[in-house]
């Protein structure tokens, strides 16, 4: 269990009601937030305590994964909530925020130790951490962390001007970056299932493996989020953390140690590894830039991305990126990562496929055959699982060989109720372990490799496919890998316009 002080800024927002408060209520259900807490919401709109606890209530009724009605200890756990209106450019509130949390401190016997999670503008990371110290909150017998949310910066050099603003405060250890898809079961299960099971590390090389697909799709639009989606488009919001750090995960090299600082250099390896672009033209011939129009969904007319709201009519930010990425290194040379993410696209997934090199043509089988490559697929969201394709004779048949699968589908085992991302990475903050969060080399790296994208597309007009909401994007997309020979593999039983292949069934 964890002595800590929550600070959330932006306690009054959108993800502190979705997420937040949730997460922490499951982290107490399950014991592991004792009673040794507290948490001071923080924002600018005028509220009283009580009132605050009411929309934690009705957040937690909403949101969590555990029953609050029934929940005979939710007075005891109210209690540890307090609301503070706040305007961060004054120092002085700090002080009188630091005078209410030693308060709450010593309610709670929590030991100094403090947690300041900025669910806040990026611009702002820089200016609250200066406040915090001026106002001394940083003085503490206990540990102080920052927690931060993406984007962290827009490219290269606005993300090392907000870094060396933080640094001046906070040391990099005690700086959390928080990138949420670390935070899902199974991407932490990739490293368990590469390096926990021996027969996969013989295969996990460009001897066996032809291609590995990171797929990331939405079926939403902007939502209410037009007029900051209009300024970051897909390659920034979704590309530069969550694409490039699920790639990562599949191409670490196994850590020395179990220790947070060894599994993220194998990260940095990789991303050294990047091959990066000597030319616009080998950014643009590499990646696919597109961007939603109007269409149907699920039998639903949807608008195009220029109408929606906060938009500018005449936007040329794309809603989908595809890219085919190459790691130089002696584990992969030659192998292409896929990697595609986009919105109004026909399904809400996340999954990897690594696609395996096919038995040789004309021996054996494969002469009267077309026999299809063995693929092993992490479903990361929203079915949890993982399962194994490979090729077995008909039941039945005068020896037909059909695709089968074997399905390991954590979703059925333990149903949906499995913890949250977020519940996780609050509860390893807290606990000071840093392994599923970005370090400042990890971001510096990718926002490097993603600028080079960014400035290829800036120089061209033309390179804008426009693709039907309800569709998988556009046909660029399945021609970059059409190109090499392969392509996109169905994503959650959903094919691209082919029969999917038939699932055994438990």
């Amino acid at each position: 269990m964890t002595n800590t002080v929550f600070f959330l800024f932006g306690a009054t927002g959108d993800l502190a009601r979705r997420k937040l408060y949730p997460a922490i209520y499951s982290l107490y259900r399950e014991r592991k937030l004792g009673d040794r807490f507290a948490v001071i919401g923080l924002a600018r709109r005028p509220k009283t305590s009580e009132q605050f606890r009411e929309d934690v209530l009705e957040s937690i009724k909403e949101f969590a994964r555990y029953n609050v009605t029934k929940d005979e200890q939710w007075a005891s756990f109210a209690e540890h909530f307090e609301y503070m209106p706040l305007d961060i450019n004054n120092t002085e509130a700090f002080r009188e925020l630091k005078t209410v949390a030693d308060r709450l401190d010593d309610k709670f016997d929590v030991g100094g130790n403090r947690l300041f999670y900025l669910a806040l503008a990026p611009e702002l990371f820089g200016s609250v951490s200066h406040h915090l110290q001026a106002g001394g909150l940083l003085e503490t017998p206990g540990w102080a962390r920052l927690v931060i949310e993406k984007p962290f910066g827009y490219d290269l050099p606005s993300a090392e001007k907000l870094n060396a603003e933080i640094r001046q405060v906070f040391e990099e250890k005690d700086i959390y970056r928080i990138d949420h898809y670390l935070g899902k079961e199974m991407v932490q299960n990739i490293n368990v299932v590469r390096f926990a099971n021996a027969f996969f590390e013989p295969l996990w090389n460009n001897k066996y493996i032809a291609n590995i697909q990171i797929t990331l799709s939405e079926t939403v639009g902007v939502e209410e989020r037009g007029g900051y989606y209009d300024h970051s488009g897909a390659l920034r919001d979704m590309g530069q953390n969550h694409m490039l750090q699920m790639l990562a995960m599949m191409a670490m090299e196994p850590p020395s140690r179990l220790s947070p600082e060894d599994i993220r250099d194998e990260k940095v390896k990789v991303f050294r590894s990047l091959r990066g672009f000597q030319s616009a033209a080998e950014a643009r011939a590499n990646t696919v830039r597109g961007q939603y129009a109007a269409g149907n969904l699920k039998g639903k007319p949807v608008v195009g991305y220029r109408e929606e709201d906060s938009v500018n009519p005449e936007s040329t930010t794309e809603t989908y990126f595809a890219a085919r990425v190459f790691v130089d290194n002696f584990r992969w040379a030659g192998v292409p990562f896929y990697i595609r993410t986009g919105k109004r696209l026909p399904v809400k997934t996340t999954e990897v496929v690594v696609e395996f090199k096919n038995v040789p043509n004309n021996v054996y089988l494969s002469k009267k055959h077309k026999l299809e490559p063995n693929l092993l697929v992490f479903r990361v969201n929203p079915m949890e699982g993982i399962y194994f394709k490979m090729n077995g004779k008909q039941p039945g048949s005068e020896g037909a060989i059909v695709p089968v699968a074997m399905d390991f589908c954590q979703s059925c085992q333990v149903g949906l109720n499995t913890p949250e991302a977020y519940e996780r990475l609050l509860h390893d903050a807290a606990r000071g372990d840093s392994t599923y969060f970005t370090r400042w080399d990890e971001v510096a790296l990718a926002w490097k490799y993603v600028d080079k994208i960014a400035a290829a597309w800036g120089e061209r007009t033309d390179n804008l496919n426009l693709y039907q909401a309800g569709t998988w994007g556009p046909d660029q997309a399945q021609q970059l890998l059409s190109e090499d020979g392969f392509k996109w593999w169905p994503v959650n039983g959903q094919d691209e316009g082919e029969v999917a292949w038939e699932f055994t069934k438990r």
